[in-house]
């Protein structure tokens, strides 16, 4: 009986230390190299004019962490957005982009959430295929995030990717415009410009 009473401390033991051991992955350390993929979806349905608007953006990203908080990185954006009224396309956008980011980790909510401030910087172009509208610019924005690890590699992500944002776009044959946009009111956030993917830690 003995015998099994120290057998069964001595499991226990073990499972809690690799427990404890395991806790201690999640997350990122000072070296870590990770891509991630994000997704962004909108959509409105105004019945009493008939506009239907749907839009959708994918930002594939790859970092390396400076510290174990600080990492810098670079991403791409592909985007596309379509206006219908009363059934008839209207206006059918598509972009593309490339730029650099900064994103800092400032707070752990337990072992497997991590959030995160990100600030970047892009230039992009920008064609309409029915008016035949084209555009180049560049812009600047900061966001919040945060992670939870499903394992020690892998974690699933949600971003307010534009809480903070600035941009400078000129059409062929326009004048150049500029936009600075303060989204600072977290639940109008939530549903405009909110985003979800995936991280992988190599």
């Amino acid at each position: 009986m003995k015998k099994v009473l120290l057998s069964a401390v001595a499991l226990l033991a073990f499972g809690f230390a690799n427990a404890q051991e395991e806790a201690k992955t999640f997350g990122f350390a000072q070296g870590d190299i990770f891509v991630e993929g994000n997704l962004g979806f909108s959509s409105t349905n105004d019945k009493n004019t008939e506009v239907k608007t749907n839009g959708f953006q994918f930002n594939p990203a790859a970092g390396y962490f400076v510290t174990e908080k600080f990492a810098v990185g670079v991403e791409l954006m592909v985007g596309s957005s379509k206006e219908e009224v009363a059934g008839t396309d209207t206006e059918k956008n598509s972009n593309f982009g490339a730029g650099v980011f900064a994103r800092y980790y400032f707070l752990d909510l337990g072992a497997r959430f991590k959030t995160y401030a990100q600030a970047g910087f892009a230039f992009g172009t920008e064609k309409e295929t029915v008016s035949d509208y084209k555009a180049n610019g560049f812009g600047m924005g900061a966001g919040l995030g945060i992670q939870y690890f499903v394992t020690p590699k892998i974690a699933i992500n949600f971003g307010l990717s534009d809480v903070l944002s600035y941009s400078s776009y000129k059409a062929d044959g326009g004048k150049a415009q500029t936009a600075f946009t303060g989204n600072v009111n977290v639940f109008n956030n939530f549903f405009s410009t909110a985003q979800f993917g995936l991280t992988y830690k190599l």
